[in-house]
């Protein structure tokens, strides 16, 4: 099993100053290539841009050679996977093709190093080829095994690493419940089948005040100044806090999940439907359900948790759990009162529905099992996943 562990460094200046240097020399040959084969009648492939690097911009820029010869390397593979998306999506004829762009300075400044001989982690301790000294891990690797690449990153000042590792010392937690139904919700984040409640932790509109007046101070700074990078750093500081905020709620959530029930039943939300309310935009983006989505499913796999996702159109939230009537239920009422005598709040109600569309499924995928368990005519494998 493949697993990434992203661990904080802590640099010295001369250590800072070479990881600078290296992120300058992966986004500087990325877009000198970019630029190149944009060109009328150049053609790209990834033989053609080892060759131009190789013959030109290691010529017309030697100070290439100050950091680890990979560095700018791997940013030829980084262009041929855009180049492949690009392409892909054309062939598909997507509405938006998506031509590869260039890379901005302080903006995802990254590199990696995907042989193992170019770096490796000793304790609380980062090797990397060309640097002279260690450079310290705010914590040692959570896994053992063998590691396969590393990806250094800046973001807001501060530099990370993610080490990618082969590892078979991943001990799941088995699941003591059999299911559970989720209903995300803006004010409250989601609502559980079994009645509990977790409160959503809109950090960002905790934050918004103090987020406009950085950045009404920083379009105030002259361009170019220090007192621009002063403030524009601030800026950057304040969104990292929001996104730790957010991402820490959401694998606590997504964790605890995965780790309790074996069957999780959530809605297919349309996000970017929603993002387009302007009353409701900031809320949904701030929520993050898009995310907390992605880390249930991937936790989930970890762990041998089966996900069922409820189909977009299923009336989650307008059909009452103990008769199956429906009802209009627009967001203003939080209170479903059906004619069966059922009372019950409106988002507990979808949580329900959503428990029992995650058993039928179940029984669905299990009869077809059976079935094409009696005529042979079908893997098991193959009807789980029909």
């Amino acid at each position: 099993m493949l697993i990434a562990h992203k661990i904080e460094l802590r640099p010295t200046p001369e250590q800072a100053d070479y990881l600078n240097r290296a992120c300058g020399t992966r986004r500087h040959g990325y877009n000198q290539l970019l630029a190149h084969f944009s060109q009328p009648g150049v053609k790209w492939s990834k033989a053609a841009a080892y060759q131009h690097y190789m013959t030109v911009l290691r010529v017309e820029f030697p100070w290439y050679s100050e950091v680890s010869s990979r560095v700018a390397r791997n940013a030829i593979d980084d262009l041929d996977a855009a180049f492949k998306g690009f392409f892909r999506r054309v062939k598909a004829k997507a509405k938006q093709p998506g031509f590869p762009k260039f890379k901005q300075k302080d903006v995802n400044d990254c590199f990696a190093l995907r042989e193992p001989s170019r770096f490796s982690v000793e304790g609380q301790e980062l090797r990397i080829e060309k640097l002279k000294t260690r450079i310290k891990l705010r914590q040692p690797l959570r896994f053992t095994g063998t590691t396969k690449q590393a990806t250094i990153s800046k973001k807001a000042g501060r530099f990370f690493v993610s080490v990618l590792i082969e590892t078979d010392d991943y001990n799941p937690h088995a699941p003591e419940q059999a299911s559970v139904g989720v209903d995300f919700g803006i004010k409250t984040l989601a609502v559980l089948s079994t009645g509990e409640e977790i409160p959503a932790n809109q950090t960002l509109k905790k934050n918004l005040k103090l987020l406009k007046r950085r950045q009404r101070n920083l379009s105030r700074k002259v361009k170019r100044s220090r007192r621009r990078a002063k403030a524009k750093l601030k800026v950057a500081k304040l969104h990292a806090r929001i996104g730790n905020q957010r991402q820490a709620v959401l694998h606590e959530l997504s964790d605890t999940l995965t780790r309790t029930y074996n069957v999780i039943a959530i809605e297919d939300l349309n996000v970017s439907g929603m993002t387009k309310n302007r009353r409701l935009a900031r809320a949904v983006s701030d929520a993050g359900f898009g995310e907390l989505r992605r880390q249930i499913a991937y936790k989930a796999a970890w762990r041998g948790v089966t996900v069922i996702i409820a189909d977009r159109f299923f009336p989650s939230s307008k059909m009452c759990h103990v008769c199956g009537q429906l009802h209009d239920m627009p967001l203003s009422q939080r209170l479903m009162i059906c004619d069966c005598g059922n009372v019950i709040d409106r988002d507990l109600n979808a949580a329900l529905n959503l428990n029992q569309y995650g058993r039928d499924a179940l029984k669905r995928d299990l009869k077809r099992t059976q079935e094409s368990d009696k005529t042979g005519s079908q893997d098991p494998a193959l009807a789980l996943m029909a």
